[in-house]
């Protein structure tokens, strides 16, 4: 299990077409089960209700933790994926 932090910078935050566009992102690691935690909140990163129920909004923390797979080549991809875009 490996497990990292990122601060969202969308100045709009975790709303509706960021939160699609993470949950096509995270269905293309199949191996490898997701989860999203916010505060007291962890949601599976493949249910996109639950990740827009976070309410994550710009300089909000929030942890990953991917299980099974290639977790370091996971970690290492969605990460750049989040600064990318998030």
């Amino acid at each position: 299990m490996k497990e990292f932090e990122y601060v969202i910078t969308d100045p709009v935050g975790i709303h509706a077409r960021p939160a699609g566009n993470l949950v096509k992102e995270i269905k293309n690691y199949a191996d490898s089960k997701i989860s999203i935690t916010k505060g007291e909140k962890t949601v599976d990163g493949l249910r996109l209700m639950a990740v827009m129920g976070l309410g994550a909004k710009q300089g909000d923390t929030v942890k990953f933790t991917v299980e099974g797979g290639d977790e370091d080549a996971v970690v290492e991809a969605l990460s750049a994926w989040l600064k990318e875009n998030l």
